[in-house]
């Protein structure tokens, strides 16, 4: 099973760009988006649900803004939207999917770098999201978490740590958190494959970064540690243009 995670950065601004023949040809299993950026209405039939998939979308109440969409070869048993709380379900940045041998969670996690007022609901986010996770690994669930984290865990996951250390996305309050996302026994799926510096999945659209490599690895698949077992690979797949970001894949037996 195939499935890929991507911030788009706008749906309607991607599809100018292809993406359904990406899709078409690409084939995921799920395929989990991030930043929409627009209402359902606003968005062609054929991008909510493509040839061959369910299609689910998680708008934010506020215009051109946020939003996640998901979309599978095979109906979920269960779809649910947010982590019914309202100060962060309105931004519409979580859609989880129940397949029976997992829940697959997308999720787009915001950015903190406008201000102290938006870092603090960054970090209250964070802790409601593995408060989540934890309640259903308590119950028996396997997880599989991807999206947007908006943060680079450590020195190898961007070009210029020095630079960015007092930034919002390498803070050491958000890396502590990573941290404890890890310890609470989410494993870091690229980094079980893939241990080697210069691998990055956001790039600025400034002074040509992206054609430089200097980006950021804030893009992950982690899953439960009792699903570990069923991961095959994860990768990126840098080639694929139409976003600030790439598309991230984790395979899965």
């Amino acid at each position: 099973m195939k499935i890929i995670s991507w911030n788009i950065n706008g749906i309607r601004a991607v599809q100018r760009k292809g993406f359904l023949e990406w899709l078409y040809k690409e084939k995921p299993d799920i395929l989990g988006l991030q930043e929409i950026k627009a209402k359902a209405d606003q968005i062609p039939q054929e991008l909510i649900t493509p040839n061959g998939y369910y299609g689910y979308i998680n708008s934010a109440d506020r215009p051109g803004y946020s939003g996640t969409a998901l979309y599978s070869k095979a109906k979920p048993k269960k779809i649910e939207y947010g982590f019914n709380i309202p100060k962060f379900d309105y931004e519409g940045r979580i859609i989880s999917a129940d397949f029976g041998d997992f829940i697959f969670l997308n999720i787009y996690f915001p950015n903190g770098k406008s201000g102290q007022i938006r870092l603090k609901y960054k970090m209250d986010f964070y802790d409601a999201a593995l408060a989540y996770f934890d309640s259903l690994v308590k119950k028996g669930k396997h997880l599989i978490i991807t999206g947007d984290v908006n943060t680079a865990h450590s020195s190898i996951d961007l070009a210029r740590p020095k630079e960015n250390e007092d930034i919002s996305g390498f803070l050491p309050i958000e890396r502590a958190w990573m941290d404890k996302l890890i310890s609470h026994g989410y494993i870091d799926c690229f980094r079980e494959f893939n241990k080697e510096p210069d691998n990055y999945t956001w790039w600025s659209q400034r002074s040509g970064a992206r054609s430089r490599n200097v980006g950021w690895r804030i893009d992950y698949f982690f899953v439960s540690k009792n699903f570990r077992p069923h991961v095959k690979n994860c990768y990126h797949l840098t080639d694929v243009l139409g976003s600030d970001h790439c598309p991230i894949v984790l395979e899965v037996k």
